[in-house]
């Protein structure tokens, strides 16, 4: 082949095959999305009592994890049509929130436990345009704010005083939307959120599709522009860090529940619930650390 045809034709190999590294690239998760949480263990989850989220509890000192299931909704409760709730978490004084929803209605409640035991509930009216589901609750490090998701694909959060902290709030009264987290890369299905830092969410999506961040299952991280103040709107800076482990003696959909990170010994931990029949013996609740 003569020298100038020679170097055609390796410049046009060259060309497609940037192109084809170019598409692959842009297909392809972010390339901090394996490795920054790496997994160091697990434990069985309850189907019934461990099945929708968990938050670590510092007050009292000692107290267990808090979970939460469709087995661990009072009948009180369920007899008045709240029967589902979602991912609770807890303040660093140990007010536990739970959130839950309805089959229909205007409202979504979050009922409180106080570091004594006592439970109260707070019920919020929808807004216009505000979906009814209440999957998961993310209190702010200093306490006062309550972050709140909405399930399918979203593109915010929603903000609140945190009901049963925030001197603002009262079981008597509705429970205000005060402003909103506006993401920038719209996030499916997420079913936990938890505060890393005074501007760090760690949240776990459900995303059975994956178009979104080129995987399904995300462990996601949402940088916010600034802690959340009850008075002013911020941004939050979206990515998608690693696929959740999806391991099973059965084959078919898992469900990426609950999340909780722990300041105290830097664990994050997040409830996989296992496809068919073993959602009964092998759903597990993944510990992770970063390194």
């Amino acid at each position: 082949m003569p020298l100038r045809a020679r170097q055609r034709c390796h410049a046009a190999v060259t060309a497609v095959l940037a192109l084809a590294t170019a598409a692959v690239l842009s297909a392809a998760p972010p390339a901090s999305a394996a490795g920054t949480w790496n997994e160091v263990g697990s434990d069985r989850a309850d189907p019934l009592t461990e099945s929708q989220g968990l938050a670590s509890v510092e007050v009292p000192a000692g107290s267990p994890n808090h979970y939460t299931g469709i087995g661990t909704i009072p009948i009180g409760v369920r007899s008045r049509g709240w029967n589902h709730v979602g991912d609770p978490d807890a303040s660093y004084d140990g007010h536990v929130v739970e959130p839950y929803q309805a089959d229909s209605g205007d409202a979504k409640m979050y009922r409180v436990q106080a570091p004594d035991g006592g439970w109260s509930e707070y019920v919020h009216k929808l807004a216009p345009g505000e979906a009814l589901n209440n999957s998961w609750v993310a209190i702010s490090p200093d306490g006062q704010w309550m972050l709140s998701g909405e399930y399918g694909t979203m593109s915010r959060f929603l903000v609140f005083p945190t009901p049963g902290v925030n001197a603002a709030t009262s079981p008597s009264a509705d429970l205000p939307q005060v402003s909103t987290v506006h993401l920038d890369h719209a996030v499916r299905d997420v079913q936990g959120c938890d505060f890393s830092g005074p501007t760090t969410l760690l949240c776990s999506s459900d995303d059975p599709d994956g178009s979104l961040f080129g995987l399904t299952k995300p462990l996601l991280q949402v940088g916010l522009s600034a802690a959340p103040n009850g008075t002013s709107d911020v941004s939050g800076h979206v990515t998608a860090l690693r696929q959740l482990p999806l391991r099973s003696a059965c084959s078919g959909s898992f469900e990426a529940e609950g999340i909780d990170y722990d300041r105290r010994s830097g664990t994050l931990r997040v409830i996989v619930v296992s496809p068919g029949f073993c959602v009964l013996t092998d759903s597990r609740t993944y510990r992770f650390t970063q390194g």
